[in-house]
């Protein structure tokens, strides 16, 4: 069995997608590396295929009809045989040094007697223009070098989650819990990560920053404008991930269910601030529907994220609530990392 697979979703990704590939290819045969050519239009399945001849023990090439980014991980985890499971977007990529400390502490790890379901690990926004670096880390959040569970949890700053970038989940819980995501839509990764969290039991985090997370086309799904031209799947997702927290059981340790309520938060402040800068009366009407959504899906979790601690203030009125929606957007653009 291989260690790890990392699916690459690619669509008309020509132009950078090799990158992603080449980055990969020191792990060797531990690694398997799912090109998922997502109905391109250009040389995309050309190069798949070129790598899965190159490389036949490590590169599968597949190529699908066009679903959307969340069809293009479905079929990653369908096909994956690694013990782990990874995404890697074909713009981005892995550091070296720390992809291959990654791989030596998965492989110590699954010779253990304990069960790892999420494996954690920075990720660098490489935000084109920019000279210095923002990294994402969990030192406040997580303990550092050993397997924990939920309650070992610590502290996580504001705008610090984690995403599709710094996680790496267990191939079996995701297959086990048969995670679909949804097909033609964007913002899916937070689908992908949050959903398998209810699932999660022991977690390893590692001070190592693996993940570099280009941004800067104008094109790329987290420009803000381009994220308001989108806006319905935004909410769509946004409900999505409402609906299944109504249905997570309420037998979830209290810290894990704080994260995830926190999480919802988030995507909240980005829905509806993305909606009140786009300004007029249907995005406005919009967004009074999407917290009457939330209200009617669970009047608890709307309880607890519109008035308690957890709270978003982003429906506060006059100067002053407007200033404080300004700063919890300024934190969720941190979360998401607008260009």
């Amino acid at each position: 069995m291989k260690l790890l697979s990392v699916a690459i979703p690619c669509y008309n990704s020509q132009d950078y997608m090799r990158k992603a590939i080449e980055c990969l290819l020191p792990g060797g045969d531990e690694v398997e590396i799912i090109i998922v050519d997502d109905g391109s239009k250009d040389d995309t399945g050309k190069i798949a295929d070129e790598y899965a001849e190159r490389y036949p023990s490590m590169v599968k090439a597949i190529h699908q009809e066009n679903g959307g980014h969340g069809e293009a991980v479905n079929t990653g985890i369908r096909n994956a045989e690694g013990l782990y499971f990874k995404v890697l977007d074909s713009d981005d990529w892995f550091k070296e040094d720390a992809y291959l400390a990654v791989l030596e502490k998965l492989k110590d790890i699954s010779g253990g007697d304990r069960v790892l379901d999420m494996f954690i690990c920075n990720f660098v926004y490489e935000k084109e223009g920019k000279k210095n670096k923002k990294v994402m880390t969990y030192k406040t959040a997580f303990p550092q070098d050993e397997l924990f569970t939920w309650n070992d949890v610590k502290i996580f700053k504001p705008g610090q989650y984690i995403l599709m970038h710094s996680v790496i989940y267990r191939t079996r819980l995701l297959k086990d819990m048969k995670l679909q995501l949804p097909k033609h839509t964007f913002y899916v990764d937070n689908i992908f990560v949050f959903n398998p969290l209810t699932q999660v039991k022991t977690m390893y985090y590692m001070n190592v920053n693996l993940y570099r997370y280009f941004i800067g086309r104008a094109d790329q799904s987290v420009n803000e404008k381009v994220m308001i031209g989108r806006i319905d799947q935004q909410i769509k997702v946004n409900k999505l991930m409402i609906d299944y927290m109504a249905e997570a059981p309420r037998n979830l340790n209290k810290k894990q269910e704080r994260y995830m309520l926190s999480y919802i938060s988030i995507m909240m402040t980005i829905s509806s601030m993305l909606l009140i800068k786009e300004g007029s009366k249907e995005s406005l009407e919009k967004k009074a529907e999407l917290w009457n959504y939330l209200k009617d899906k669970d009047p608890r979790d709307y309880f607890r994220l519109r008035f308690g601690v957890l709270g978003t203030n982003v429906n506060l009125p006059g100067k002053g609530g407007r200033r404080i929606s300004v700063m919890e957007y300024k934190i969720a653009q941190r979360f998401v990392g607008f260009n």
